[in-house]
């Protein structure tokens, strides 16, 4: 995917052979640390590259809910940036001597010192993907552009800085290396140590330092490409065949397609464990290293054998989801067969490389092409075309028709009839499997939801899902669908909180919808106003689920992020606050700040209460809270409730908040003393923790 991890090698030498970073390749073409220059730029450049993508996919998460597609959305952003980047180091180098190549860069980086300090840009509304998009290119366009082109512009620099052509692997292998070390970093060395603010400043500083060693790189090669005349100038790209450049965009679309997929596939759909997209993206960046580094360690018949393994493997775990293994398990055998295609995709893209003098930048260009071509399809295509994740299977049939073709020998004519009984494979093991009658099912920005029914008789219900996570639980009998389910059952502590009749004509808002089951609790004269970001989720609770409909109080839905929404309400508007967001796919932090709590008790009137659902597999989230509610000095109490199989109810932990005791005191027969647990710094619009809550 990301095109300053692929490298070029014309001809193989030892790994251990690292005198490159201090000599150069021919005495008399350059002087001395010629290599050094470049390596600390190119390092530089591509850490820089990996640590802005997680501090701005994060700073931007509360404008769009905390939805998993932030993350595809700024991807594809990145990718067809990096795409341009490419095809700007491709033209400079092709078209312009060493003179005009560093006029323009050193031009480009000083104009792009004025994107710093690296801030969000106010930008952005309409489309989630557009202003996603829109956001990202006003906040960071430039800097990110120049750091796209880094890479290859350096290396194109190294390469042709002898009169025959030096190798730029090692420069590569930097690279990957500097990238893989930034990305891990970030949660575990950077995020639970540093504000967002700091972060950027920070990140901003290094900028300014890269853009000076970079504008001296360039004017050391404007300087250089005088010295050496014609044989400094323009790039001298042999000619490539288009057979050559079609199978090198296809291959690098396929690996980049994949790892989207995959990591979408895990996060939304395997389990909602934050940073899980850690792990598909590293094995993307080490099948690179590994494939391009020294000699290689793909080899094409280890993987005739190791190939059609992968694919029955994850053929079967898309067929059978979570049949007969655990969550440990689907990671791994996902993880596997990931890797697996990654490495066939790279290592056909480092058998078929040409020679630094030979198309090297357009190589380069035709790889960005095809991981922009990736992304687009996962972030763009598949939401708007498919009802499923059907981009993993697609890709995955993509690595077969190519390995058919490149290490099984098949002629063309064979890889269409393969082609057509793929697609009904395809089919098959993409399509929607409820574990009832279909009802309803949508995909969009925020995932896929899924509406089924299952049951006879009184005991016949309608549940809803968006990937593995319940939304809601209906009986389908008219006598009993009022009734409270799923995680907000009569024990529950939503249940207590609203069933209470403390106060007559309550107005209470809910941020999260779901199927609308907190309605049930609704009496005459009560007002219940929920808020969610999803449209789907709204139209499926109005249009299949009864519980809005038939509340005794009067309801309404507002479609926007609940933060959002509720700081536009006047102060004191409530009477109790639900907060039921945090056991989906993704966990909209911005919702558990000190700022988002000091909103919340504005919005309440006096004595009003705040409950928040903190059912999660994955993370603990009540220090966070536990922390908050310190820090605003309030009191706070844990309801649990068992689960119910009978009555359809599910084990649910529930926080309770307020800063009036008396509004607590009728929920202490139902609470349970709090564990000792690790205390938590303060979560703030600033300052987050994930990786720190994780169980």
């Amino acid at each position: 995917m990301f095109g300053h991890c692929r490298g070029i090698a014309a001809e193989d030498k030892p790994a251990s052979d690292w005198g490159w970073l201090v000599t150069s390749a021919a005495p008399g073409t350059a002087s001395r640390g010629t290599a050094a220059l470049h390596a600390p730029i190119i390092a530089g450049g591509s850490a820089l590259l990996f640590l802005v993508q997680p501090m701005l996919a994060k700073a931007i998460l509360p404008r769009f809910g905390g939805s998993a597609g932030v993350w595809v959305a700024s991807m594809l952003f990145f990718q067809v940036v990096l795409l341009a980047g490419y095809l700007y180091a491709y033209c400079v180098t092709r078209y312009l001597g060493p003179g005009a190549q560093a006029g323009l860069h050193g031009a480009l980086l000083l104009l792009s010192l004025a994107q710093l300090p690296l801030r969000v840009s106010s930008s952005g509304s309409g489309h989630p993907v557009a202003a996603i998009l829109l956001l990202l290119t006003t906040s960071v366009g430039l800097p990110y552009f120049l750091l796209a082109a880094n890479s290859p512009l350096q290396q194109s620099w190294y390469a042709g800085a002898g009169p025959g052509g030096r190798l730029p692997y090692r420069l590569f292998a930097l690279s990957n290396a500097a990238s893989l070390a930034a990305l891990l970093a970030y949660p575990v060395l950077i995020e639970p140590f540093f504000s967002q603010r700091q972060q950027l400043q920070w990140w901003s500083g290094g900028y300014v330092v890269f853009a000076v060693g970079c504008g001296i790189s360039a004017v050391r090669h404007g300087w250089a490409g005088r010295q050496l005349g014609p044989a400094g100038g323009a790039s001298r790209a042999g000619a490539v065949a288009t057979s050559d450049a079609v199978l090198w965009v296809a291959l690098a679309a396929c690996a980049s397609a994949l790892w989207l997929a995959v990591a979408n596939y895990l996060s939304q759909e395997v389990a909602a464990i934050p940073f899980l997209w850690l792990l598909p993206l590293s094995l993307y960046l080490l099948s690179f290293i590994l494939c391009f580094e020294g000699h290689g360690w793909y080899r094409p018949k280890l993987f005739r054998w190791l190939l059609p393994l992968a694919w029955a493997a994850v053929g079967y775990r898309l067929a059978w989801p979570g049949n007969g293994g655990s969550l440990v398990v689907e990671i791994l055998v996902f993880s596997a067969v990931l890797f697996v295609c990654a490495m066939f995709c790279h290592g056909e893209l480092a058998r078929g490389k040409p020679e630094p003098r030979q198309g090297l930048e357009f190589f380069y260009l035709t790889i960005a092409l095809g991981g922009a071509l990736g992304a687009v399809f996962v972030g763009v295509v598949a939401p708007n075309c498919f009802s499923t994740f059907l981009e993993l299977p697609v890709g995955i049939v993509a690595s077969v028709l190519l390995a058919l073709r490149l290490i099984y020998g098949y002629t063309w004519r064979s890889l269409l009839r393969t082609a057509v009984v793929a697609t009904v494979a395809l089919v098959v093991t993409g399509r929607v499997r409820p574990t009832g009658q279909d009802v309803a099912h949508a995909r969009n920005f925020y995932g896929v939801l899924q509406v089924s029914d299952t049951g006879e008789g009184e005991n016949a219900v309608r549940t809803e899902y968006n990937g593995r996570t319940l939304h809601g639980i209906e009986y389908l009998a008219p006598d009993r669908s009022r009734l409270a389910t799923a995680f907000y059952g009569p024990e529950s502590g939503a249940g207590r909180v609203l069933a209470s009749a403390r106060i007559p004509h309550s107005r209470v808002a809910i941020v999260g919808l779901g199927a609308g089951t907190l309605a049930a609790y609704g009496r005459a004269g009560d007002h219940y106003r929920f808020y969610d970001i999803n449209p789907a989720v709204t139209e499926f609770a109005r249009r299949d689920f009864r519980f809005l409909a038939e509340s005794a109080a009067a309801t309404d839905v507002v479609l926007s992020d609940g933060r959002l929404a509720l700081e536009r309400e006047p102060a004191g508007s409530f009477d109790a606050i639900v907060l039921d967001a945090f056991a989906d796919d993704s966990v909209p932090v911005h919702l558990l700040t000190k700022e988002a709590f000091e909103m919340y008790f504005r919005r309440l009137q006096e004595g009003g209460v705040l409950a928040i659902h903190m059912t999660n597999r994955y993370l603990d989230l009540f220090p966070v809270v536990a922390a908050l509610a310190g820090a605003l000095h309030k009191e706070i109490v844990l309801v649990e409730n068992p689960g119910d199989p009978e009555r359809q109810i599910e084990a649910a932990d529930w926080v309770v908040v307020s800063g009036n005791h008396d509004s607590l005191r009728e929920l202490a027969p139902y609470t349970l003393p709090v564990a000792p647990r690790r205390p938590v710094r303060v979560w703030t619009d600033e300052y987050s923790d994930l990786l720190g809550v994780l169980q």
